[in-house]
């Protein structure tokens, strides 16, 4: 027969049990979003963003090409891969449920899915150029409404 001096450590058991079994829940969880970004390859994704970054600041400061390894080293210590990858598997752990991730990992395992990773960069490109284009077709409507504004401001 139990006692209350017998329950005593049976529930630190059952505690300890409860508590590795969260732990090991979250290893799970965190296996599955690692899973996930190599499915997605995030980490290429990564990378080519810096480069991304770096040829735009090339680009808009070209001052700073004769310092191009500096500037590639601080992006590479600030957006790089290996220096977001724990925070950017945080957000998913966070944001998705461990079977909401397992059902992402099937998805992008299935044909469609490779071929939505395969063809959104090129769908994002050409939505980008959409939108560049639009801009640059109405920039008129946007000084004309500036204008109006700025009249209006200018009357007592």
């Amino acid at each position: 027969m139990l006692t209350r001096k017998s329950l005593g450590p049976v529930i630190v058991l059952l505690a300890a049990f409860g508590q590795a079994g969260a732990l090991a829940d979250e290893a799970a969880h965190r296996e599955a979003v690692g899973r996930l970004f190599e499915l997605t390859g995030m980490q290429q994704k990564i990378e080519e963003s810096v480069d991304s970054v770096l040829a735009l600041q090339l680009t808009q400061s070209p001052g700073l090409r004769d310092h191009e390894v500096v500037v590639r080293e601080f992006l590479e210590r600030h957006i790089g891969w290996q220096s977001m990858e724990d925070a950017l598997t945080d957000m998913y752990l966070q944001s998705f449920s461990e079977q909401e991730v397992n059902d992402m990992n099937a998805f992008y395992r299935s044909p469609t899915g490779r071929k939505v990773i395969e063809r959104l960069p090129e769908l994002v490109q050409m939505r980008n150029q959409l939108a560049s284009r639009r801009l640059q077709e109405n920039i008129g409507e946007l000084q004309y409404e500036i204008d109006a504004s700025m009249k209006k401001e200018e009357q007592p």
